[in-house]
């Protein structure tokens, strides 16, 4: 695994991600592409690096006031074995603070499909299915949402691109039914060079922007352009998502059994590297 190596960014993808999303690389020169190669590729990058990958996450929550909350976590990711753009599975487990250590979140996505997603609340014992309908709910008490952290289908938005620039591609994205979200629209900015969404912006029916996130820091990893920071704003409640990612690492043989029922209960602690 190559070290840390800072090279400046003007990303803000989403986290999803969230969002993550997760893990997010380079990818081939810029050309001339049209918005669906342009989409494809920048999903690949957001999304499809290596065949599965880890990152330790460290997400600072500030509310309205300047008031913060410290959330650890690690995030696993694995592709199923086929082409670029296949069904994913997620696992996410939290460290810290000790209210909800132990909990995990699993997501089995399915491209074409509804995703699976389920919770797992270690006080309780409980296992929790997270309905299709709570998708944009906020995840962990932060700005990000469960849809952040395992993508959006590009099936379920209608893209254009807007605007080209000598670093970036802009694109819209409309969704084909938003009676289902809080955004009408959202706009991205992907890096001509490298396909790595590097800002989005959620705008409400009346043209308002709603949420803002950006890419802050990227570093190298295993020859994989990483988000090392990303930020998520909510411009309507006024607060604010810093996520931190270390201890990054791309193909590391995850085993599909961690993302059953099973390692809900049982932290794979192989996988879950330094907090």
């Amino acid at each position: 695994m190559e070290r840390r190596i800072r090279t400046p960014i003007t990303r803000g993808v989403v986290a999803v991600a969230v969002a993550a999303m997760l893990l997010f690389p380079g990818a081939a020169a810029a050309e001339d592409l049209d918005v669906d190669e342009i989409v494809q590729r920048a999903n690949k990058v957001a999304y499809y690096q290596g065949d599965d990958g880890r990152a330790v996450v460290k997400m600072t929550i500030f509310d309205s006031k300047g008031g913060e909350r410290v959330r650890k976590l690690t995030m696993l990711r694995r592709d199923d074995p086929g082409q670029d753009g296949a069904d994913q599975k997620f696992y996410v487990y939290f460290h810290e603070p000790a209210d909800i250590a132990k909990m995990v979140f699993v997501v089995h996505k399915k491209t074409g499909g509804s995703d699976d997603r389920w919770l797992y609340l270690p006080n309780l014992d409980l296992v929790k299915r997270i309905a299709a309908s709570d998708k944009r709910t906020s995840f962990a008490g932060s700005d990000f949402v469960y849809e952040d952290v395992s993508g959006r289908e590009l099936d379920e938005d209608k893209h254009e691109l807007v605007k080209t620039t000598k670093d970036y591609y802009v694109l819209e994205h409309t969704p084909k039914d938003p009676s289902t979200l809080e955004y009408a629209s959202y706009k991205m900015w992907v890096h001509r060079d490298t396909f790595l969404p590097t800002k989005v912006v959620y705008y409400d029916a009346k043209g308002n922007k709603k949420r803002v996130m950006t890419v802050d820091s990227v570093t190298k990893v295993q020859g994989f352009t990483t988000i090392e920071k990303t930020t998520m704003e909510n411009l309507a409640t006024g607060t604010k998502t810093v996520v931190e990612y270390s201890d990054v690492e791309y193909d590391i043989g995850i085993p599909d059994k961690v993302f059953t029922e099973r390692y809900l209960r049982r932290a794979p602690v192989k996988y879950l590297g330094a907090k």
